[in-house]
């Protein structure tokens, strides 16, 4: 058997491996690079700020919530007009239980944008962004530890974050108004919001 031995001027000539640009490949790797490492950080800024605003954290000194403070439809409340929560006075003016006077709550109510994002039959509001205060107070209370209405109604003003009805969510009301109000008017909106809610 004879060896076949191949001839070199018969073989196909191997193409030369072509060089690549050596910036070419540093650019890429560069791209790359900055890219890992811008990555990371807003991976943990991500992580960082979800996991904070889902603990229910206090919101941050940026957050803004604003509230028109507009008139109200033009509903007015008999001054004598009383309720299941209220008794007359000889003046002729609801007080409740909790010692303030419901008329002058009304006007702390209007005064302080209170309908705009409040439905209240008695002060003529029809807000629907924060709870209907026609029924939601004394439900809310009652699966709050059974709250007594006047307490619960005065917390939800001051710490509206304290308990948030079923379908709402924590940050909508502002917790400014516990600074914002003086105690006597708090009293006077607290007297005025339980004279109105239905107890049921």
């Amino acid at each position: 058997m004879r060896r076949r031995v191949a001839r070199l001027d018969s073989l196909s000539p191997v193409p030369r491996p072509r060089r690549r640009n050596p910036w070419t490949t540093t650019g890429e790797v560069l791209i790359w690079v900055v890219f890992v490492a811008l990555l990371f950080p807003a991976a943990f800024a991500g992580w960082a700020v979800g996991h904070y605003t889902s603990l229910g954290g206090k919101p941050s000194a940026t957050v803004v919530h604003t509230v028109t403070a507009g008139s109200t439809a033009a509903a007015t409340t008999s001054a004598a007009t009383t309720t299941s929560a209220a008794t007359t006075t000889s003046g002729g003016t609801t007080k409740s239980s909790g010692g303030g006077n419901a008329a002058a709550g009304e006007k702390v109510f209007a005064s302080n944008g209170c309908g705009s994002c409040h439905t209240f039959k008695p002060a003529g509001a029809t807000g629907t962004i924060g709870p209907d205060l026609d029924k939601a107070p004394a439900a809310d209370a009652k699966a709050d530890n059974n709250m007594a209405l006047a307490a619960f109604v005065h917390e939800s003003i001051v710490d509206p974050d304290a308990y948030v009805a079923k379908g709402y969510s924590k940050g909508i009301m502002p917790t400014s108004f516990g600074n914002s109000i003086s105690s006597s008017d708090l009293n006077d909106l607290v007297a005025f919001i339980v004279s109105g809610s239905s107890s049921s």
